[in-house]
């Protein structure tokens, strides 16, 4: 054990739920990790744990949702990090799996190429929880998605 590991504790992990297209066309969400955690300074500061999932273009986006608001079926425009800042939203998969989410719990929304079902559902919902509006920081990625679940560690 080294010194770090001594002073922080062991390996963090950061739970997500990812919104993810299986190989028919049905989007899923499914509870994953970010794990790959390492001890390295940002920018001159003491040591921390830092998960870097890559380096690329993005959109940043604040969002605010108002309270009642309901997205009706549709894909994420590119695959998506989405952080509740404050407030609660939904997200229901075409598979019928309904999750709620608040501040601080995460999302990867990656449910692109999505096949229509007899019910016309593809993609996603999404809505606002309760009696305040749902703010929402969204980083959109501009790659193409991966069609699996997990993929990011």
């Amino acid at each position: 054990m080294n010194q770090l590991t001594s002073l922080y504790g062991l390996q963090p992990q950061t739970a997500y739920w990812h919104l993810w297209t299986d190989t028919n066309g049905v989007s899923h969400q499914t509870r994953c990790a970010l794990t790959q955690f390492a001890q390295a300074s940002m920018g001159g500061t003491a040591p921390q744990w830092n998960d870097s999932l890559g380096r690329g273009e993005a959109t940043i986006i604040f969002s605010i949702q108002p309270v009642g608001w309901i997205g009706d079926w549709h894909e994420n425009p590119a695959p998506q990090w989405i952080v509740p800042l404050s407030g609660r939203w939904w997200v229901e998969s075409m598979d019928g799996l309904k999750i709620e989410m608040g501040p601080g719990e995460i999302s990867f929304g990656e449910d692109q190429h999505c096949v229509m079902n007899a019910e016309g559902k593809t993609g996603h919902r999404s809505g606002t929880v309760g009696t305040e509006p749902a703010h929402l920081l969204i980083v959109q990625l501009h790659q193409p998605s991966i069609g699996a679940a997990c993929h990011f560690k």
